[in-house]
């Protein structure tokens, strides 16, 4: 297990968040269709199946590399949520990521605030280095 650290927090809260969010988001929105009907979750968030599949998966991710390997989880859910603020922001409100994520409504500060959160968190936890083998004795 992994000592406590920025990544080590930031797996567990941040897969717990989406894993919550995510099972909210079913109550609200679960088409798996094209985003041309999306529900408002929490009143701010737009949902479908398919974000709240991929927000459940990448929470639920979180939770099992948290004591492992939390520091490549960091950077990978960092870098994919911020380029899916990214990406989102870039967008017309109407559209969506790759014809069927939800690109309007708080999903694009969510997923930039996580997302640099992650990157930061990696930034911050210092790589573990093993020490070399010494002379055999």
């Amino acid at each position: 297990m992994e000592p406590a650290s920025p990544a080590r927090l930031y797996a567990t809260a941040v897969g717990a968040l989406l894993i919550i969010v995510a099972i909210v988001g079913f109550f609200y929105g679960a088409s798996f269709g094209s985003p041309g009907t999306l529900d408002h979750t929490l009143g701010a968030l737009r949902t479908n199946g398919w974000l709240n599949l991929l927000w459940a998966a990448l929470g639920a991710l979180g939770l099992l590399l948290a004591g492992t390997a939390s520091r490549a989880y960091a950077l990978g859910a960092g870098t994919l949520l911020t380029v899916l603020g990214v990406w989102g922001l870039a967008l017309d409100p109407t559209a969506a990521i790759l014809s069927f994520l939800p690109a309007a409504g708080a999903n694009e500060a969510m997923n930039l605030t996580l997302g640099l959160l992650g990157l930061l968190a990696f930034a911050g936890t210092p790589r573990h280095v093993r020490p070399a083998p010494g002379p055999a004795r």
